[in-house]
């Protein structure tokens, strides 16, 4: 079965996303916090209103299994973030205020046998401090990912020119290999991990993580340099061009029972499996994106070069 729309539906929605998403921080316009007190902003709303939108033109009967919901914006209490966030949508896609909600809503799917997954900012504490994010979405079919696109604003189309162009758009379909290209349009580049530069990446944040057990894992493995530290699902994209062999995320010591939810992680393994990288747990069992929106059999992520995997995970049983 060939998933040639799919992935083309994919990338327009994420490349229009990630625009609005890049008008709003150049506005910064207000933030407000979900009830779990992260961050969310008019641009969290407006990219999943916008991503929906598309996906159910095309394909109506796919539940999409995103991370926010409009009822916080129903309310008269927010009728100023509401009008703000349909603002910035029309820009792209004439609607009414309640049109603008339910497309928002229609990523409140249930995960089914065919689905999407989609974080319309992943990474929003980054995207507000002006540092790294991305909009990701990943098609889940026949019980694995098929098809991802992976669109970061602010990456560097060429880590080693930290003042050249940003806004790179990862795509991957299963079997077909990762493509990389630039958000804004131009050359399309196949992705292979070949010669990746010896360093590992990790969150900015220091609780999505064991920063301790990152450190020690990757002098396990011969890494020695500074951690490359992103936001987001970017490091997925970091190492699927080679700007890092391995992404640890380990289970913080603040919260041992947390479990990583599917959205923050689907789009971005195929893409650095489909250029030849491998991404599991940190037991070596591959991530579970078809059972739940949380991975609750899964802790921990380790993502690298394929060569290295198996002495990654080998060194964690010392961790």
């Amino acid at each position: 079965m060939g998933y040639d729309q799919e992935c083309e539906v994919a990338v327009e929605a994420v490349r229009e996303a990630a625009r609005l998403c890049v008008d709003v921080r150049k506005s910064l316009v207000g933030a407000m916090e979900k009830e779990d007190r992260s961050p969310v902003t008019v641009a969290d709303f407006g990219s999943q209103a916008l991503v929906c939108r598309r996906l159910k033109a095309v394909f109506p009967e796919d539940p999409i299994v995103g991370e926010e919901d409009a009822s916080v914006l129903r309310g008269g209490e927010q009728s100023a973030m509401r009008k703000t966030v349909c603002e910035f949508v029309r820009a792209y896609a004439q609607a009414d205020e309640n049109t603008i909600c339910d497309w928002i809503d229609a990523g409140n799917g249930d995960v089914a046998a065919r689905f999407w997954t989609l974080d319309p900012i992943d990474g929003t504490k980054g995207f507000l401090r002006g540092d790294q994010y991305a909009v990701a979405l990943a098609l889940v079919d026949c019980g694995e990912v098929k098809v991802a696109a992976l669109a970061c604003p602010a990456l560097p189309v060429d880590m080693d020119e930290a003042d050249g162009d940003c806004g790179v758009l990862f795509v991957a379909v299963r079997g077909e290999g990762t493509q990389m290209m630039p958000l804004a349009g131009g050359d399309v580049a196949d992705v292979r991990i070949d010669d990746p530069a010896w360093r590992f990446a990790e969150s900015v944040e220091s609780s999505h993580g064991d920063q301790d057990a990152h450190k020690a894992v990757a002098r396990a493995v011969g890494i020695e340099s500074p951690s490359l530290r992103m936001d987001s699902q970017v490091k997925y994209g970091a190492v699927a061009r080679g700007d890092a062999a391995l992404y640890l995320r380990l289970p913080s010591p603040e919260y041992p029972d947390y479990r990583e939810n599917i959205w923050d992680h689907a789009a971005g393994a195929l893409i650095v499996e489909e250029a030849g990288g491998q991404v599991s747990d940190m037991f070596g069992r591959p991530l579970d994106f078809v059972s739940a929106a949380q991975m609750e059999d899964n802790r921990g992520v380790v993502v690298s070069a394929r060569e290295i995997h198996a002495q990654v995970i080998d060194a964690l049983r010392g961790v």
